[in-house]
């Protein structure tokens, strides 16, 4: 049995074991046995808005650090492609342009947009050239109404992560969200990303830790949905104001939902109110220090900031008070594991259980 195996019976088992937040090797090894197996949020659509747009970028910097490129090629097709140059490894795409095929700047080489090799100066000589390996690798790209996401393997597909999402809000309209960066903002946290996710991922401290957000919340209609690689917390508002308007097709049809709060393993949440949608996303960069990205995308500019999302930015701080304590706290000589409330930390004990399935 693993070190870090975790009871599927809530009711008996214990928490992951503490080294899995304070072993540096463990940290390390989540990079391939966790992250690149999973997706990660790239940014929408607007990033490459027309034919011949390309947008370098940097998966999650700082922990697995993997250069890539997203472009739209003459035939308006997405592309999520390497942005490693297969001849010497030299970094093609240096900022968001627009072209009319890639070329890298150390010796010529050129690729189509969609990834393939196109031409390369002084190589008739060279035998069996070119060949599939000197194409650019093309990574899987999953599009939510405007929102593009991509894997670094094919561990599964997005359905097994966003499958019960999209069919749940199949009625809202999400290529009608723009991003609003002057809204968007990062955090430093100085804890492990996974304890920042553990918090997210219960209700239980809101009562405690969450005095505003309490006020709107009804508490005692908190629920979480488990899914496969992904669950829900449904936030119940108190009263009839900041609600959605739900459809009659919605399974939700006749609650008063005030927020929909989505977790993807292993670190994106998608929370998404009357006024649109916050996406925050977890960026490991030590085993004692995390950046939180906050991401505005705004639905009805006269609702924003309201209900249960309004004053997020205190929510944060507050979120990170308790979890920077929590960092200390754990490392003590005298905690190795805790226990879950069988009817409030569903979330918690479901993430660990896929973080035990992945490590």
């Amino acid at each position: 049995m693993s070190h870090f195996s975790v009871d599927p019976d809530i009711a008996s088992a214990k928490t992951l074991a503490k080294d899995f937040y304070t072993d540096a090797a463990i940290f390390q090894s989540a990079k391939e046995k966790i992250f690149s197996k999973g997706w990660q949020f790239i940014g929408d659509t607007s990033l490459v808005a027309g034919p011949g747009h390309v947008y370098p970028f940097t998966l999650l910097e700082n922990y697995l650090d993997e250069p890539l490129v997203l472009t739209r090629d003459k035939d308006n097709q997405l592309h999520c492609l390497s942005n490693v140059c297969t001849h010497r490894g030299n970094i093609i795409a240096e900022e968001a342009c627009k072209v009319s095929n890639l070329r890298c700047k150390y010796h010529g080489r050129q690729f189509h947009l969609d990834g393939r090799f196109l031409s390369m100066p002084e190589f008739k000589e060279v035998k069996n050239f070119p060949s599939t390996e000197d194409n650019l690798s093309q990574l899987p790209l999953f599009q939510w109404g405007n929102l593009l996401f991509t894997s670094l393997s094919n561990f599964t597909d997005h359905h097994s992560f966003f499958g019960e999402i999209m069919q749940r809000l199949e009625w809202l309209p999400v290529d009608e969200f723009k991003f609003h960066p002057e809204l968007s903002k990062d955090f430093i946290v100085k804890a492990h990303w996974a304890l920042y996710c553990e918090n997210y991922l219960e209700g239980f401290h809101i009562p405690f830790v969450h005095a505003g957000l309490n006020a709107v919340i009804d508490f005692g209609n908190y629920t979480t949905e488990l899914f496969k690689y992904s669950n829900l917390q449904l936030g119940i508002a108190k009263d009839d104001e900041d609600c959605f308007d739900l459809p009659k097709s919605s399974v939700d049809y006749g609650k008063k939902v005030a927020a929909y709060y989505f977790f993807v393993f292993p670190n994106m949440m998608f929370n998404f109110y009357p006024w649109g949608l916050s996406v925050n996303i977890v960026k490991p960069i030590s085993i004692h220090e995390t950046k939180i990205s906050f991401l505005t995308y705004v639905w009805k500019e006269d609702k924003y900031n309201t209900g249960a999302g309004s004053g997020l930015d205190t929510v944060e701080m507050e979120d990170e008070e308790v979890v920077e304590n929590v960092q200390k706290g754990i490392r003590s000589r005298f905690y190795k594991h805790g226990r879950y409330s069988v009817t409030r930390e569903q979330g918690t004990h479901h993430f660990h259980q896929i973080v035990s399935e992945f490590i």
